[in-house]
């Protein structure tokens, strides 16, 4: 298990950019890859991008891809997400998630960060 704390929402007009973090601690060599989720007002939770710790392979969800970036740090304790050409579409409460080897699905999260894009 993973324990994770994201930071570095807030506001911002359309078409700028924000930088989340997310800090990972606990037993990080059993985990496999990390991700970014959001969640907008009144609708399910959305997977936004993913990144493998074994070879930084990276994938994003259509919306984000060519805007958004998920990045880490070489010892695996920071996931970043740079969010660049922001719309109001992008407003949500995003969380970052950890897999565990051998697992389907994204085990551990953690509590969510607010980005609001107003227009």
């Amino acid at each position: 298990q993973v324990q994770l704390k994201e930071s570095g929402g807030g506001s911002v007009q359309a078409g700028g950019s924000l930088k989340l973090s997310c800090t990972v601690s606990g037993n990080i060599p059993y985990t496999c890859e990390m991700a970014w989720y959001r969640q907008a007002p009144e609708k399910a939770r959305e997977w936004v991008s993913s990144i493998r710790n074994d070879d930084e392979t990276t994938t994003y969800t259509d919306s984000v891809r060519g805007r958004f970036t998920i990045s880490q740090d070489a010892d695996k304790k920071t996931l970043y997400l740079q969010m660049n050409n922001l719309e109001t579409e992008d407003t949500a409460v995003y969380y970052c998630a950890a897999k565990k080897c051998g697992k389907v699905s994204f085990n551990d999260w953690g509590q969510g960060t607010q980005v609001t894009v107003s227009s």
